[in-house]
């Protein structure tokens, strides 16, 4: 018996190594992966040129603490800002971590303009995190259930419906910031109106919000963009990432730009691990071989050929209700609980992961191919026929 915290419900498999889109358990079985560590391996498994940058800095310098300057995370701060326009950047280890770091940047920006008990504007459907402001910024009974009591400050609204944020703007003189997912991805890969963040960037403008865009699983390539928010053409005050960001090395960064840009002073934040030379050679390692490889634009003609494979050959057939996708963010909405398709994929040796109940997930790695994204529909479409005929 494990001594392990039983805080998953964990399948009945355990990998071994990986190569590319590939993953083989300790049975020797191989498995394609359509999940990507949930939208963290970028460039898939064992890459070896990321290897490579990885066993290089290891043998130099792997921590030495935030007390010192430190050249690699100036160099990714530098990169991430020239792909995003943001101003600066505070490293963290998590996604959970750079969303704590936004939350508190937005009590400091209300707390700057004389509002004693500033508000947040998050959405419905959401997920932040599990750290208790972050959960309690988070649309989830399921992820809050237990923890009260939660972190006040919050105000939720429907995603996608500016028309409930402007409600809140009239008769809450306390809000400050609005925090928001360009793409639910845990509330099930829900795209809001090509004009939902523009309009939010318009009433953040008028009433001197921070608008604070958790980018955490859609950003680093993901939808075809470098961030989710970049096919809408607006900036904003914060931005939040991890996951991809790293390929698999634990790394979060906060983003800042415009009126959020130098809120944080020595002694405001911190971490002892956040932005370690290892964690800042791997994000800069990947943001370069997504550059070199061109795998922006990869991840938007595979994902399109994904949704396309998708869409034919689940035509007609009961029980599919939306098919969903930017880029390699991809979901399948079912009219009902499918969780089962995840242990009948696994025996087809197939990963992928059921989100909001009913919303098959697809979070393939930027590196995979086509004909492995044509094997990945093969594997899973008779799947999801097969259990809505059952």
């Amino acid at each position: 018996m494990s001594h392990v915290m039983n805080t998953y419900a964990r399948l009945p498999v355990a990998f071994a190594r990986g190569e590319g889109a590939w993953l083989w358990d300790t049975e020797g079985k191989r498995y394609l992966d359509g999940l990507s560590g949930i939208a963290v391996n970028t460039l898939g498994h064992a890459h070896p040129r990321f290897t490579a940058a990885l066993n290089e800095q290891i043998g130099k310098l792997m921590h030495c603490s935030n007390v010192y300057q430190v050249r690699e995370q100036e160099l990714l701060a530098d990169k991430l800002c020239a792909l995003s326009g943001m101003q600066e950047v505070f490293f963290s280890n998590s996604g959970c971590e750079a969303n704590e770091a936004a939350i508190k940047l937005a009590r400091m920006h209300g707390h700057n303009k004389g509002i004693e008990t500033p508000n947040i504007i998050v959405m419905e459907k959401s997920f932040h995190g599990r750290t208790l402001a972050t959960l309690s910024a988070t649309g989830n009974r399921k992820v809050q259930a237990g923890f009260e009591p939660l972190v006040k400050g919050f105000v939720r609204v429907p995603y996608d419906d500016l028309a409930a944020v402007e409600h809140v703007s009239l008769h809450n003189p306390d809000v400050v910031a609005v925090l928001v997912e360009p793409i639910q991805g845990e509330g099930g890969i829900r795209t809001p109106d090509a004009s939902y963040l523009q309009g939010l960037r318009k009433i953040c403008d008028q009433h001197g919000w921070l608008l604070m865009l958790d980018e955490v699983q859609s950003g680093i390539g993901r939808t075809g963009k470098w961030f989710a928010h970049q096919h809408t053409g607006i900036l904003p005050d914060v931005m939040t990432l991890a996951k991809g960001l790293g390929s698999g090395m634990p790394i979060g960064a906060c983003l800042t730009a415009g009126r959020a840009a130098g809120l944080f002073k020595p002694g405001n934040h911190g971490s002892t691990f956040g932005g370690n030379p290892l964690a800042c050679v791997a994000g800069l390692t990947t943001l370069n071989i997504v550059e070199q490889d061109k795998l922006l634009a990869h991840a938007e003609t595979l994902g399109k050929f994904l949704h396309d494979g998708l869409t034919a050959q689940l035509a007609g057939v009961n029980g599919v209700k939306a098919i969903r996708s930017s880029g390699l963010m991809l979901g399948i909405e079912l009219d009902q609980p499918c969780g089962d398709l995840v242990k009948l994929a696994l025996a087809q040796g197939l990963l992928i992961n059921v989100t909001a109940d009913s919303v098959i997930r697809l979070l393939p790695p930027l590196i995979m191919s086509q004909d492995e994204a044509q094997q990945l529909l093969d594997a899973l479409c008779p799947l999801v026929k097969n259990f809505l005929q059952s």
